[in-house]
């Protein structure tokens, strides 16, 4: 029997592969974010029997062709040569993917995307992040980022003359002016801030908004004319069938369709219906993108 983890900051969450492919949460335990024995034992846990094959979601980034993993907020797994660490420790067969990949491999497959070539998941909460599936394939790219366009200094906050008042912000990454610092929930509360001197959250923004609020209005103008000048981008580069979208902001339906409209009046192919949707594994893709990996790495396994 197969075990699929999506492992977060916060939290480790797990469940059983099933015959018809789908994987259900049946528990969860705080992450031992920085002591290795802990992480391992929570990890051995909630697996299977002894050296049943266990499929891994990480909230961070993960190198298949060297097995690190970049994993800031999950101190003993940082810089660790993640699968080779596990399989000593655990004695059985570990696979592990990115959250964002496993997202954008659950939408390919089963979700939004089923049956699409190309499909561009992408994650729009406290921070921007993305994966890329092409027939039903991951792209994992050189060194395990592609997808990832929620970093490079590339924000323009004036949107070509349009928008005053807004500056550029520094990223976690080190930079100044990446996707990730203006197009995330947080970008949003610093694009209040700057142009109201109010600091609220996303939510209350984007409900103030809703209220017909003319300051939350002014925002959300913003955020949606920035972030959809940017989706563009990647939307002529990759030609995407859809883009389902993940995390806290993609809770908002309305929010998502003045995106999706921007992002469509920008790009050079004429898009009939929505491109930029919810995904219908928005709240469970980790689990169930680990699903995938799984049935595909541990064939002989079952479920």
């Amino acid at each position: 029997m197969i075990t699929c983890f999506d492992i977060g900051g916060s939290f480790i969450r797990h469940g059983r592969l099933g015959a018809d492919g789908t994987v259900t949460e049946i528990g969860r335990v705080a992450t031992p974010g920085d002591d290795w024995p802990a992480f391992v034992s929570a990890v051995e846990a909630g697996a299977g029997a002894v050296e049943d094959p266990i499929s891994i979601s990480l909230a961070g980034a993960y190198d298949d062709r060297t097995g690190i993993a970049d994993v800031a907020n999950i101190p003993c797994l940082h810089k660790r040569h993640v699968v080779r660490d596990l399989n000593a420790a655990l004695k059985r067969p570990v696979a592990v993917t990115n959250d964002a990949n496993a997202f954008a491999l659950a939408e390919a497959v089963d979700g939004t995307g089923k049956g699409k070539a190309v499909v561009f998941g992408i994650i729009l909460g406290s921070g921007v992040g993305g994966g890329l599936a092409i027939d039903g394939k991951l792209v994992n790219g050189y060194g395990g980022m592609a997808g990832e366009w929620g970093h490079g200094p590339v924000m323009d906050p004036t949107a070509g003359g349009q928008l005053s008042g807004i500056e550029p912000y520094a990223c976690g990454c080190g930079q100044i002016g990446c996707i990730d610092a203006m197009c995330s929930a947080r970008g949003m509360e610093r694009i209040h801030f700057s142009l109201h001197g109010n600091k609220l959250e996303s939510k209350e923004i984007t409900q103030a908004w809703h209220a017909g609020d003319v300051a939350a209005t002014e925002t959300i103008h913003a955020f949606t004319t920035l972030l959809s000048r940017a989706l563009s981008v990647l939307v002529n580069t990759l030609g995407p069938d859809v883009i389902p979208v993940s995390g806290g902001l993609s809770n908002d339906a309305g929010l998502l369709s003045e995106i999706d409209t921007k992002t469509r009046s920008l790009v050079l192919a004429t898009y009939t219906a929505p491109l930029v949707v919810k995904g219908d594994y928005a709240e469970n893709g980790g689990l169930h993108g680990a699903g995938i990996v799984a049935r595909r790495t541990f064939p002989e396994a079952g479920a």
